[in-house]
């Protein structure tokens, strides 16, 4: 068995009938899949629900924290860029994966994850908020990283779309329950400082994760041949120099697709609550009602993306949805409040869909014993991308105006993406170990 050899075969019979509870039918039939692969799924995405909920308390309650320490709205731009810059430690991080195992430290990463956004709560200065973000952020990235290995690694050919898609959309789960308290924010006692003491969720229940969560496969299937051969896995930095050495043009495409389409999509959707409310007067819950209502909707982007992309390609797939992300962008910051709620659901569906093809290459178009490495690479050009558009925001607003025109400019960064997605190999239903073959910068 080579290094990169199948390992998502612990099937027994496939999954048969209606989809399992927490899969809504909304989100479309779930494929035929082995239960083992089913539960897996659902352990990893109950994970990622707590990441998102960390992600959605700094975007509805931004206003909120930024009114607590006093930070100005010309300013805010760079406190989100210093937090967001917190991602980029994340690299030293994540090639353990390739080293230790996928799921060792996707259990510490949760931990940590826990516990930094439990103690954000406690922030007396927003220095302190920023540390405790920042480290939050780090280890957001690896759990996300390294969840979405795990998913590539133990799902077939044909299905890895819309395993990639489907895990996205319910880890939106988080981003409602974030809503949702956000909602009552003007009644929980202390503010948006209690909807950061409910990160504390994750580690509560690591006893569960840690007796459901199982290796993927196609990394035991490395280290047993490596084992066989007597060679350990590598030194710390080994995964990395495998992806500039062995594929330095794909390496490069997905550093800059994950850089340039966050800058775009991180901008204006970071700043959609404080917009609503800072320039249509709207309360924090009719903005939990259109982010809710609305983005249900909107989230059905995730597996329709994946699914599509499974038929059609990524590559054409995904140059749609980064490429309608900047208009619907200028349509939503520019329409009148009672339009807002039905351009909220295109722009999430373009968001979401576009995040879905992301995930799906950075994870394919590498070898097992870098996957992981590479999907976090990604993670953290994406952080870069994010911190780099809103200081952008910060440094185009003048002191005393609005940002809405720099978050517009921004947004089209988009499409530099789109343009560089279609210069990759395409990685739609083709076995992992035949993508991960050569370094072609377009291949069939």
């Amino acid at each position: 068995m080579s290094d990169d050899a199948p390992g998502g075969g612990r099937s027994g019979g496939g999954w048969r009938g209606n989809n399992p509870w927490w899969i809504p039918r909304a989100l479309g039939k779930m494929p035929d899949l082995p239960p083992n692969q089913v539960r897996m799924l659902g352990v990893i995405a109950l994970a990622l629900v707590f990441e998102n909920y960390d992600q959605a308390m700094l975007t509805a309650a931004l206003k909120q924290i930024a009114e607590t320490f006093q930070v100005p709205e010309s300013e805010i731009g760079g406190l989100l860029g210093w937090v967001h810059l917190g991602a980029i430690p994340a690299f030293l991080v994540i090639p353990f994966a390739d080293r230790i195992g996928r799921r060792r430290l996707f259990l510490v990463s949760m931990i940590v994850l826990g516990l930094a956004t439990f103690g954000a709560a406690f922030s007396q200065s927003v220095g302190q908020f920023i540390a405790l973000q920042m480290i939050s952020r780090t280890f957001m990235v690896t759990t996300s990283a390294t969840a979405f290995v795990m998913v590539t690694e133990e799902f077939p050919a044909e299905h890895r779309g819309w395993g990639i898609g489907i895990l996205g959309a319910l880890a939106t789960l988080g981003y409602g329950l974030g809503l949702l308290l956000f909602a009552g924010i003007d009644y929980l006692p202390y503010g948006w400082r209690a909807m950061y003491l409910v990160g504390i969720a994750p580690v509560a229940l690591l006893p569960m994760f840690r007796r459901e969560l199982k290796e993927t496969g196609r990394f035991d299937s490395l280290r047993a041949s490596r084992s066989e051969r007597g060679e350990d896995l590598g030194g710390w930095f080994r995964p990395f120099a495998i992806l500039v050495k062995r594929y330095p043009m794909r390496t490069a495409a997905i550093s800059l697709i994950g850089a340039l389409s966050s800058a775009g999509h991180t901008a204006a959707f970071q700043f959609s609550a404080f917009f609503v409310q800072q320039e249509h007067g709207w309360r924090p819950g009719q903005y939990t009602l259109m982010a809710v209502a609305a983005g249900v909707i909107g989230i059905i982007g995730h597996p329709y993306a994946g699914r599509l992309a499974d038929r059609k390609g990524r590559r054409s797939v995904g140059f749609v949805f980064f490429a309608a992300y900047p208009l619907l962008v200028y349509a939503f910051y520019h329409a009148p409040g009672v339009w807002l709620p039905l351009l909220w659901i295109p722009l999430i569906f373009t968001l979401t869909g576009a995040g879905t093809i992301q995930r799906a290459i950075a994870t394919e178009l590498f070898p097992t014993a870098s996957r992981a490495t590479a999907s976090g690479w990604m993670m953290v050009c994406e952080a870069g991308g994010r911190s780099a558009g809103l200081f952008l925001v910060a440094w185009g607003t003048p002191e005393g105006s609005s940002n809405t025109a720099m978050i517009c400019w921004v947004a089209c960064f988009c499409l530099l993406a789109a343009l560089l997605l279609l210069f990759l190999p395409e990685t739609g239903r083709r076995e992992l170990e035949s993508i991960s073959e050569g370094d072609p910068v377009r291949a069939s």
